[in-house]
């Protein structure tokens, strides 16, 4: 029986079977604030032309990984034809043959033979080189202090709604096989846990938590109401809403890292169903989205 009990864990923390019914989209507030009439004029990026080399970069990422979305939007924005390679989440080899160890993203160039990781190091180097279109075309990051404090007031919320949640779909490419899932559960902590708590040293004082304890505890998350979690996010949605200055960029000189940075990050707010995104921000994630070509979470939202 108690094989019986825990394989049923095993399954619902580790398989995630993804419901069989279409799934609403994300709803946009109704009620949101309006946005002033210097951001009204705001106008959008405008893309240099289609940027086509002969041997294609290539991007190594997971989908999930907002530094690997920073890559992937900037190569969008910059409109630079790439191929992107999702890495399986317990694929060690294939990062360490390139960059010594297990990172992503990984940014690779064949025709230099070149290969570098850092999210921020690869866009600097793909927005100061000419052959993929006008250099600094990307704005620097602002230092925006209201943003950053944002983003970690948030933190242990959308660890809380999107960890569960992004090995639940069965549909993201790192998570198509049960190794896959279990490397991302035994390394990402669920709150109120913390990283070291969770992943341990080794040690007989710190040993971690167990696997089972871990698949038990994904489980239950995703198991859970998040109506009141959800609440919470809609009320903070809407308090990053009135920071932004336009649907277009969320600062007023112009699209650039402040913006590539924040979307990474709040893409995976679309993998939540129930959030109800203020106008403006709604507009702003479906701008950026079909600007860098990166699609959202809304189709396959749980």
């Amino acid at each position: 029986m108690k094989l019986v009990i825990l394989s049923s864990i095993v399954a619902v923390a580790a398989g995630f079977a993804p419901p069989a019914a279409v799934r609403p989209v994300a709803k946009t507030a109704t009620a949101a604030l309006s946005m002033s009439t210097a951001a009204t004029e705001a106008q959008p990026f405008v893309k240099g032309p289609r940027v086509v080399r002969e041997q294609l970069p290539v991007v190594y990422v997971y989908d999930h990984c907002p530094f690997c979305v920073r890559v992937r939007l900037a190569l969008g924005v910059k409109n630079v034809k790439h191929l992107v390679h999702f890495l399986a989440n317990d694929d060690v080899a294939t990062p360490t043959k390139l960059v010594g160890k297990k990172i992503a993203p990984i940014f690779e160039l064949p025709e230099d033979d070149f290969v570098m990781g850092e999210s921020l190091d690869i866009i600097a180097k793909v927005d100061s080189d000419p052959r993929f279109g006008p250099a600094d075309a990307i704005l620097p990051a602002s230092g925006r202090k209201d943003i950053k404090a944002w983003q970690k007031s948030v933190q242990t919320l959308l660890r809380t709604l999107q960890r569960p949640r992004y090995v639940a779909t069965g549909l993201l490419p790192e998570f198509q096989q049960l190794d896959g899932r279990h490397a991302f559960i035994k390394n990402h902590q669920l709150p109120p846990y913390e990283k070291p708590e969770w992943k341990g040293d080794g040690t007989d004082e710190n040993p971690g938590v167990d696997m089972d304890v871990k698949l038990r505890l994904y489980a239950e998350a995703m198991a859970a109401d998040p109506a009141p979690l959800i609440e919470d996010l809609n009320a903070r949605l809407v308090e990053l809403d009135d920071m932004l200055y336009s649907e277009h960029h969320c600062g007023e000189g112009g699209f650039g890292l402040d913006d590539i940075d924040l979307w990474a990050r709040l893409r995976s707010i679309s993998i939540i169903q129930g959030v109800e995104w203020p106008t403006k921000l709604r507009s702003y994630m479906d701008n950026l989205s079909a600007l860098g070509d990166v699609p959202l979470y809304d189709e396959m939202a749980l």
